[in-house]
């Protein structure tokens, strides 16, 4: 889908002012306009957002004309311009998707350094663009693929995942919600005397959020991402055991039919196990609202949030976080202009017409710009909470080897008492081995 030319220069074009503006932005009459191309994804938030952005930037740059291309299948879009030689500036699209361009073009070193980008100021603001990105986004492997301390993929819309609860119960109760591991037992136990659990979870598959966010509590950024790269003997650190033993723990807490329903098709009753009263805490995404917005609920029932407890009094706490990436080619034709287009993402102005449509930036107060239960969502990260980020590192496939089965997976087992925690240890540290050895 492409852009035209702003109406005051098609009116130049007409008169015979201007001629012959190519795509890049120069022109045979030497003219002063510039063109910055760009590409985006077409995702769930619509392609009407990203006219309304580029639109927003024409008119804060006068002269500028920016030359979208929106598509639900940009990969095959842009792939084939690329090959003629034809690279946007700015490419919004993440990894994780079928095609794995990003991916490819980040393994053949063909995205440009954001570094200054994120050194300039955010365009009609006072603010450099890093400082206005929420703490966490910008220490991932994910943002920083190389390990240099340079950023080649700057974030974009995100999902936070938590814990939610029934903030009416608590309320009710009169009971705070935990901000360390030991209130959270300490709450445990007094729920325990009134017949209520402390946790549930909808499936196994819901702990990976969760154990990224808890090893970077146990451990850290750079120790997250050490276990995302399977480094030796990483699960027999102290920081390792720290996090086994926490879900272990919370493993007797937990709900007693969690376990009989936590597969694809009855996990929607242990989201109802909140809703009911049942069980005080679940590990879930922004998403479930939508899921459950038709079950019935206790009176007076009122979605809560919050990030994991942390595991000392003043420690970091972290929420784990889904998020999209933009970036720009090495091969781009006009790569300050790139620069200023993403720096003018992250502002107020553009972020409010994201919001509009449901898209978020990880920015600083950007729940301000929201209204209901995303307010709530999207508050998490100011109210002190950290971003964790990033997922374990792609290697080639081993055959009978996965560790989201060996560490996620397994947790089933430890709930119901079928294996030790000795055992799930042994189980993630023979995948480790074998999917390091993958990855050289």
């Amino acid at each position: 889908m492409k852009k035209v030319l702003s109406l005051a220069l098609a009116a130049l074009l007409f008169a015979g002012i201007l001629s012959g503006c190519t795509n890049d932005g120069e022109s045979s009459g030497g003219s002063n306009s510039q063109t910055v191309r760009v590409a985006a994804l077409e995702s769930a938030y619509g392609a009407e957002v990203w006219k309304e952005i580029a639109d927003a930037f024409e008119a804060a740059n006068p002269g500028v004309t920016v030359d979208l291309t929106v598509d639900r299948n940009l990969e095959s879009v842009i792939s084939s311009q690329m090959k003629v030689g034809n690279y946007p500036d700015v490419v919004h699209l993440a990894v994780g998707r079928t095609d794995a361009l990003t991916e490819t073009l980040t393994k053949e070193n063909a995205i440009r350094d954001l570094t200054d980008m994120l050194e300039m100021t955010v365009p009609g603001e006072d603010v450099k663009v890093k400082d206005k990105i929420v703490p966490g986004f910008l220490d991932t492997l994910v943002t920083n693929p190389y390990s240099d301390s340079k950023t080649y993929l700057a974030p974009m819309f995100y999902g936070p995942c938590g814990l939610f609860y029934n903030a009416g119960l608590f309320k009710e109760k009169g009971w705070d919600v935990p901000t360390t591991w030991d209130e959270m037992w300490a709450l445990g136990d007094t729920a325990k005397a009134e017949g209520i659990s402390l946790f549930t979870y909808p499936t196994t598959g819901y702990f990976d959020a969760f154990f990224y966010a808890l090893l970077n509590e146990t451990g850290g950024p750079d120790f997250f991402n050490r276990a995302m790269q399977y480094e030796e003997g990483i699960w027999d650190t102290a920081e390792a055991n720290q996090a086994f033993e926490i879900v272990a723990k919370l493993a007797t807490y937990t709900e007693p039919t969690t376990v009989a329903n936590a597969n694809d098709t009855n996990f929607v009753k242990n989201q109802q196990l909140i809703l009911d009263n049942k069980a005080l805490f679940m590990p879930n995404g922004t998403w479930v609202v939508e899921e459950m917005k038709d079950a019935p609920r206790a009176d007076g029932f009122e979605w809560g949030f919050t990030a994991l407890p942390a595991v000392t009094e003043g420690g970091d706490r972290y929420s784990y976080t889904f998020f999209e990436q933009i970036w720009s080619p090495k091969q781009a034709k006009n790569p300050e202009l790139a620069d200023k287009f993403m720096a003018y993402l992250y502002s107020d102005e553009a972020a409010a017409i994201f919001a509009k449509a449901g898209a978020v930036q990880p920015i600083e107060g950007v729940s301000d710009m929201l209204e209901g239960d995303n307010k709530l969502f999207y508050s998490i990260y100011d109210s002190g909470a950290k971003a964790a980020m990033g997922a374990f590192a792609t290697t080639d496939p081993v055959e009978g080897v996965s560790m989201s089965d060996a560490l996620f997976k397994t947790v089933d087992s430890i709930v119901s008492g079928d294996k030790t925690v000795a055992q799930w240890k042994e189980a993630v540290n023979k995948a480790n081995d074998a999917l390091r050895a993958a990855l050289k």
